[in-house]
């Protein structure tokens, strides 16, 4: 049996996608997020899925937002959708800054908790999190914006102290 090469589908988002979500679905942070989600796709299973499939847990609308209990406890699923983004954030730091961005996260069973992405001795960004079991994005367009929103941050962080960063 024949199996294609994984590739990203970025440049055939699906038919209802409108064009901001298409523009949103081809940003660097949106593609290095799907690169990442591809990657632990150790079987093939959503080799053919297109991009906006495989991301569509990180759209949390308004209305979705609202069936969610104000106070609860964060699946593992969640948790993991907060990992791969900040994953993804620290791809991207080293795409644009040449050095390796390590992210560490902890989180209490609530919800609550703090995540730090490093570059040598440095904390690039820094974030505390909370109420995660609700994590997630009103669009495409919103999480490529957030998503490259910590990029700048933390690389600004890294042009400011560039001796800390590669100590």
């Amino acid at each position: 049996m024949e199996t294609e090469a994984a590739t990203p589908n970025s440049e055939n988002p699906p038919p209802e996608a409108a064009p901001e979500a298409a523009n949103a679905l081809l940003s660097a942070f949106v593609t290095t997020l799907v690169r990442l989600v591809r990657a632990e796709d150790t079987y093939g299973a959503w080799e053919k899925r297109p991009d906006a499939d495989l991301l569509k847990e990180f759209i949390v609308d308004r209305e979705a937002r609202r069936t969610i209990p104000i106070v609860g406890d964060p699946g593992p699923d969640v948790l993991h959708r907060v990992e791969q983004f900040y994953k993804a954030v620290a791809l991207r730091i080293e795409q644009r800054t040449g050095l390796m961005a390590s992210p560490m996260m902890k989180m209490s069973h609530e919800g609550f908790g703090r995540l730090i992405l490093t570059t040598g001795r440095l904390v690039a960004y820094a974030k505390s999190l909370r109420d995660i079991h609700r994590f997630g994005f009103d669009s495409f367009e919103a999480l490529a914006r957030e998503g490259e929103k910590a990029v700048d941050a933390a690389a600004q962080a890294i042009e400011t102290h560039p001796a800390v960063a590669r100590a």
